[in-house]
This record gives structure tokens, sequence and C-alpha cells, in this order.
């Protein structure tokens, strides 16, 4: 038999073996079994079902340009100049594509919670391995993965709340994008109704949408929703309100060569409206440097401050406008006990003034008695950011029975990230309770 068509022949049984392996472990992940038939694409959705979809991406794009590659040197004469250059490109776009393979494997090893040394099968021998995690039932993933296009998801609330006149309304659809191809929810089904006045902590995993759901609140990116301040509508009138929201991010955005007045007057000629002349713009001034304690240090450099007055320089830069919603990220990162609570004292200070105040931290139960209220995001088992929670500070306690909002976080984390992985029961048990809110 001509040796070609023995080559033939084997990859073609190496190809079915594949996808049969495929099949049954994207089956056991709760994912589509067809994604485990198309080579390469099946790569690409192992990648995703571990998390690593930038790996996967990159993967594919390289294996494709390696099938390219190889298609045309075969075409060239041996030793040319055309089939060196071909023949290396091909050589060098499947050596990195390896690379990315064995970062993908590796979190396949650790999704089944299997020793790295299968790494060596899944590379040289992949039907082997692929096969027996797929079709014994010894080799289990440690959670589901299920795709955003399944019905494993949590039911959604199909709620819409009524705006409140002193507050912010939030009735949040969903947030998209389209990314490789197909669409990807980021957000979803998020209601809820801020009065003025308060300080909301914003809680989450990693990967639970915070900043997604921040963006969305703030006009920044868009999503099929309606936000509404006092109420007014975000979307529709965001060049007159866009001044009336404070974002500050958890990188400050100062020069260290300027004084601190001279970054508020820089601050002040951005965010406060034109008709603020140069006299009303220092009077501004002067009053931010009193509220946030920045008076004695007005003249100093910025590079001259310590970690607290930076902060709360980088706040006083964002309350120029005097934003009726004012969102922080993690603002007392970096910073000692005392000095957070101080910040956090001055957070409450501007609540207490008829503001709303949004702050994400990572060390929430040192200045829980500060906050209000409490904004829980969560996975759904789609990946999806959703809203398992939002109420006081002592229903949150009673609805997750939980004392604090550590273990709170950790109920609603996946168990590979520590957690108890019970994010759909509060996020389905929460969406019922909005539902009957809204009638």
């Amino acid at each position: 038999m001509n040796i070609d068509i023995i080559n033939l022949i084997v990859s073609f049984i190496y190809q079915i073996l594949v996808s049969i392996g495929y099949f049954a472990m994207f089956r056991k992940s709760g994912r589509k079994g067809w994604y485990g038939l198309i080579p390469s694409f099946r790569d690409y959705q192992m990648a995703v079902t571990v998390e690593h979809e930038e790996e996967g991406r990159t993967y594919f794009i390289l294996s494709a340009c390696a099938f390219v590659s190889n298609l045309i040197y075969v075409y060239y004469k041996e030793g040319t100049n055309l089939w060196i250059i071909f023949s290396s490109l091909t050589l060098a776009f499947q050596l990195s594509a390896l690379f990315f393979g064995v970062r993908i494997f590796l979190a396949v090893c650790r999704l089944y919670n299997r020793s790295r040394k299968w790494i060596i099968l899944w590379i040289f021998i992949t039907p082997v391995p692929a096969l027996i995690w797929g079709l014994n039932k010894n080799f289990q993933p440690v959670r589901k993965t299920g795709p955003q296009d399944d019905d494993s998801a949590a039911k959604e609330s199909g709620a819409t709340l009524n705006a409140i006149n002193n507050g912010l309304t939030v009735n949040l659809t969903d947030r998209t994008v389209v990314d490789f191809f197909k669409k990807r929810y980021l957000l979803k089904d998020i209601h809820m109704s801020i009065p003025t006045g308060h300080m909301v902590l914003l809680l989450g995993g990693s990967g639970a949408g915070k900043t997604t759901f921040l963006n969305a609140l703030t006009g920044y990116e868009k999503a099929k929703a309606e936000v509404l301040l006092n109420g007014s509508n975000v979307y529709h009138n965001y060049e007159n309100m866009k001044y009336d929201i404070g974002f500050v991010p958890q990188q400050d955005l100062m020069r260290d060569g300027d004084t601190v007045a001279m970054t508020l007057l820089d601050a002040a000629g951005l965010r406060l409206p034109k008709s603020y002349n140069f006299f009303r713009k220092l009077e501004r001034i002067e009053e931010l440097l009193e509220k946030f304690g920045l008076s004695s240090v007005k003249n100093n450099l910025v590079e001259k401050l310590s970690g607290g007055q930076r902060k709360r320089l980088s706040i006083a830069m964002e309350f120029v406008s005097d934003p009726t919603l004012f969102i922080l990220d993690e603002p007392d990162s970096g910073l000692d006990g005392i000095v957070a609570r101080k910040l956090f004292e001055s957070l409450r200070s501007i609540a207490d003034e008829g503001k709303i105040v949004i702050v994400i931290t990572h060390t929430p139960d040192r200045v829980i008695d500060l906050f209000d209220d409490v904004i829980v995001l969560a996975k759904d088992a789609s990946r999806t950011g959703r809203l398992a929670f939002y109420g006081s500070i002592d229903e949150a306690y009673s609805f997750f029975d939980k004392k604090s909002m550590e273990d709170i976080l950790r109920t609603i984390n996946q168990k590979d990230e520590g957690g108890e992985g019970r994010s759909d029961e509060f996020i389905e048990k929460y969406a019922h309770n909005i539902s009957e809110q809204a009638g």
C-alpha cells in the first residue's frame, strides 16, 4: 500500500479517536460535545473551558498559520529559497503553538485534578489521555464550566424596577461583547435602586464583573440597560450628566512634579462647567483642600505626599464637580488600617451630604460599620456576572446566613477559587425576591 495512503488512514483514525475523547470531555464539563469534533477549534474551546481563552485564541491562530504555511512550502522544490522560508515559518508557528498548547493542557490537568505529568501524553499522544479522561468515569472535572449558550445558568428575574426620584435606579438586562466570532455575556439581569445618602459596598470575587458593572453605571461602557440618576437617564443625557458622576480608579493619574493645588486646578479645568471662571475654580479648590485635609500640603509636590494624602488628593480630583454618584475602586489599596479607616470615614461624610458612594475594597470587614448597603455580584454557571444580593448589611448577613463579608464572598466563589460554589443558589433566590418586589 502506498505510504501516503497509510499516513492518511493513520491521520484519520487519530482524529477520530481525539474527537471521541474531546466529545466526552466537553459533555462532562457541561459544554456542547460537538465542539470536540472540529480540529484546532476544539483546542480553542478547551481553552475556553479552563478559562484560558486568550491562550486558546493564540493557539488557534498559530495552528492555522502553521497549516497554511505547510500547504505552501510543500509545493516548492526542496532546497529553494521559498521552500526554506516557508518550512522555517511552519516550524516557528508549530513551536509557538506548542508553547500555548502546553499552557492550555496544564490548565486541563488542574481542572481534572490530575498530575502535571499527563502533559507529556497530551502533547505527543493526544488520543490516549483524551479517551481515558473522556470515557473513564473516574476522571471528572472539579467543576462544571457550562457555556453561556446552555440552560444550566441560574434563572433570571425578568423584573423591571420603578425609578426612584432621589437616587440611582438600575435595570440592566445584559452587557455583551462579540469576541472571536461569538457573543459573550459579561453581565445579566441586574436590578436595584439605591437612595441618595447611602454608602454601598460592591462585593464580588475575581471575574464577577465588578469593573464592568461600574463602567455600565457611569456610561463609560454602555450596556443594554436603563440607568437613572435622580430621574435622569445617564445614557440619554451622558454629556450633561457625566460631571455628576465621579470615578476614582485604583491607580491615580497624577503628575508627581505638580503641586497639590496645581493638580486640583487642572482637575477643575477638566471637570467644571465652562461657566466657572478662574476665581470660582480657586474657591472650589480651597473648599476641597479643607474638606480632604490637604490645606497644609497644598504647595507640596505630589511625589512628596504620603500614601494617604495621595489617595485623598485622588478623591478630591474627582469630587471637584460635586458629583451625586461617587464610585471608588479600592481607595484603601496600600494603606494601613488606621489611615484606611480615616479615608472611609471621609467617604461616609460624603454620603451623609446626600451623595451615593459605591466602593470596592478587598478588606470590607474592617470598615463594614460605615456602609449602609452591599451589592453582591457573582459568576453563575455560565460564568456571567449576576446580582446575588442587594440590600442592607444586616439583611445580607441574614440572606446568606453568614457573619462577615469574607464569609459571604467565600460562599459565592467557585470551588476551584477556594469557595463553596453556591453562587447560582443565591442568584436564583435573589432573582425570585426581586421578581416579587417588582410585582
